[in-house]
């Protein structure tokens, strides 16, 4: 094919010429050709596969990676705010214990020494509870808890239902006094 001299149209490079580097006999069977485009076709689609399987398992190990982290961060937090959980209920029943202590007296001046008994019983089992949260940490309360469930699952309801029922309670409680001030 012979080339001719006039400028090329505009946005184009050069002509190309398709029969280039074949023979008489490799123009005249276009079989061949194929075969040879085919043969490279599909060594690219390998190596692009080769490739893009390499990139989605590097892509995978590091969202992985950030899951992990992100996982880590969050097992901190969360253990974080259960132990200062923790501490704000040994407080509060630290609180609880010298209250009732305090009231088992006055029970005892009102009603009777059987019943302020029956107060400093009271007592010594909410001080023995905050005892039990101040020794253990918070992975073995968990563990005593998911025990427990297991062991007793119609109690673990049950005094979940009564725990709702009386934090209900507190919250409509302040509800009203919020209300009223």
């Amino acid at each position: 094919m012979a080339r001719s001299k006039e400028p090329l149209p505009e946005g184009t490079d050069a002509i190309l010429d398709t029969d280039a580097g074949l023979t008489q006999e490799e123009a005249a069977t276009p079989k061949r050709r194929t075969t040879k485009t085919g043969a490279k076709l599909s060594e690219a689609k390998s190596a692009v596969k080769t490739r893009a399987r390499a990139a989605l398992k590097s892509i995978g190990d590091e969202v992985g990676k950030e899951a992990a982290d992100l996982k880590k961060q969050a097992s901190g937090k969360a253990r974080d705010l259960a132990s200062q959980g923790k501490d704000k209920a040994v407080s509060t029943l630290d609180g609880a214990t010298s209250l009732i202590d305090d009231a088992a007296g006055t029970i005892d001046a009102r009603l009777g020494e059987q019943y302020g008994a029956y107060a400093r019983k009271a007592s010594e089992a909410v001080a023995s509870i905050a005892s039990t949260l101040r020794t253990k940490e918070v992975e073995d309360l968990l563990e005593d808890a998911r025990a427990f469930v297991k062991k007793s699952p119609a109690v673990a309801i049950g005094a979940a239902i009564a725990v709702g029922f009386v934090v209900s309670r507190l919250v409509k409680a302040g509800a009203d006094e919020d209300g009223k001030a």
